[in-house]
């Protein structure tokens, strides 16, 4: 029985605790003891609230002795990203200054949650400062991909993907700026979902998203189900009079069962990165499924997607109120030399990866002309993605160049990530679903990408695809690492 909880999405444990076939007590401890089995090994989880855990199931049990579920989340377990606060947990933004603070108060997306009633497992382990798909600090040290040993669970909702892939919580919250939640998605093969640019709070979140790159960051939901990821963005979308760019979206279209309506777009490559022959494949098997339920599929190049890091970098550059630099020293700029300095003597603050990315936004800061160039370009090609795609059209794109890379691998290919940065800048939505597996048994998935606002419809292809290919699968990782 236990096994087999480890193995129902979010909203199947839901409706079956709704059913009396199974009790949140039993939900809850299962996923705790499978918590206690892999994080020795694979070190997703970094701060566990388990008892408190274990209260709030029987108390939802009683509930639901008496009552229907308020929602398909309630008494489901869960975990949330470090980057979100939740009351009793650390926030650390994997920042070593900030390894003993605990927030006074929780986000608003995990506010909903909770009155949603889910039930708050732990959080997990993040990137120092975010940015970057190595899922490691200073504080609780790196995070491994259950499916593989000594390969990256992406980033920088690393730890989120890790931990559902191993079975570990049925959904969790992580947040994404350049591919922070669709990157973890892809190298753990989790479902995912970036929501539109405005429409999901990111009220209490660490790092700040402030000036204009708080329409570029986004909290949203990975999961082992596409319903799932739904039942969560129905739970935590929407304003909440404090973050200044949230409003309220028009967001759940769904499908038709023939799908004539939908205008599918194939995109194996951006025309940059050298996609891998299995991601390409992944991208033509998912167009072809949907064609076979009478989807329209149109081959067109879009030559502007080229330029997609480009204009991520240029668009987060001319947003942001404070750059990297500042952001690592807690409102006062680091010196990035000094501390690449002192990193080979083993003495920096930073690991480097953040000092990398430091350097790199402030050499990126210093190109104005070229990043208003840039930003120009963005704003053409959101016009022209959009113009094709209308209400019912959709994106296929891959979200990374190849499956997940050794650790440190990505270095080689850091223009890459733009395959799902660009589309933060956009503010397009982007849904992740695996596919299949790669030769050397890696999760293979592809972005379904839409017009602003059109969450429910880049959600509800996914789920087609997911339909039929299978979906989410549980990583062979066990207590005795990777099967």
């Amino acid at each position: 029985m236990s096994q087999d909880l480890l193995d129902k999405g979010a909203c199947a444990l839901g409706r079956a605790m709704a059913q009396g076939t199974v009790s949140p007590v039993d939900v809850v401890n299962a996923h705790i003891a499978q918590i206690e089995a892999v994080n020795p090994i694979l070190n997703a989880v970094v701060a566990t609230r388990f008892e408190e855990a274990r209260k709030e199931a029987r108390q939802a049990e009683a509930y639901l002795a008496k009552h229907d579920p308020p929602s398909p989340l309630y008494g489901v377990p869960c975990t949330i990203k470090d980057f979100l606060g939740c009351a009793g947990l650390p926030q650390t933004g994997g920042m070593l200054a900030r390894k003993d603070h605990y927030p006074d108060q929780d986000a608003t997306v995990v506010e909903r949650l909770k009155s949603a009633g889910a039930i708050i497992l732990g959080n997990t382990n993040v990137p120092e400062g975010g940015l970057w798909m190595e899922t490691h600090n200073l504080i609780y040290g790196r995070t491994q991909n259950p499916w593989r040993k000594g390969f990256s669970p992406g980033g920088s909702s690393g730890g989120e993907g890790a931990i559902i892939a191993a079975g570990g919580s049925p959904f969790g919250l992580g947040s994404d700026v350049g591919g922070s939640i669709r990157i973890p998605a892809a190298f753990c093969g989790t479902a995912g979902h970036k929501p539109s640019g405005r429409l999901v709070p990111n009220s209490g979140h660490y790092p700040p998203g402030d000036g204009g790159v708080a329409a570029f960051l986004v909290t949203g939901p990975l999961a082992r189900r596409v319903e799932d990821l739904r039942a969560v963005m129905e739970a935590i979308a929407g304003p909440d009079n404090i973050d200044p760019v949230c409003h309220d979206m028009e967001w759940g279209h769904s499908l038709p069962a023939d799908l004539s309506d939908l205008v599918v777009y194939p995109v194996e490559t951006n025309g940059r990165a050298r996609v891998s022959k299995e991601m390409r494949q992944a991208i033509r098997d998912s167009a072809k499924a949907l064609a076979d339920r009478g989807a329209k599929i149109v081959d067109r190049p879009f030559p502007g997607l080229k330029k997609g890091f480009d204009i991520w970098a240029s668009m987060m550059s001319e947003g942001a109120d404070d750059h990297y630099d500042v952001v690592l020293g807690q409102g006062e700029a680091i010196s990035v030399w000094r501390q690449l300095l002192k990193l080979p003597l083993g003495r920096a603050d930073h690991t480097y990866h953040a000092l990398l990315m430091t350097l790199a936004d402030k050499l990126t800061g210093g190109l104005t002309k070229y990043a208003k160039r840039r930003v120009a370009d963005g704003l053409a090609l959101r016009a022209t993605l959009e113009e094709a795609m209308g209400q019912n059209g959709i994106i296929l794109h891959p979200p990374y160049s190849r499956p997940a890379p050794r650790h440190h691998g990505a270095w080689r290919t850091p223009f890459d990530a733009a395959c799902t940065a660009l589309f933060n800048v956009l503010e397009f939505p982007s849904t992740h679903v695996p596919i299949t597996r790669s030769r050397k048994g890696l999760p293979v998935g592809v972005q379904v990408i839409g017009s602003r606002g059109q969450d429910g419809l880049t959600l509800a292809v996914a789920e087609v695809l997911e339909q039929t290919f299978g979906g989410w699968q549980r990583a062979p990782f066990s207590a005795d690492g990777w099967g």
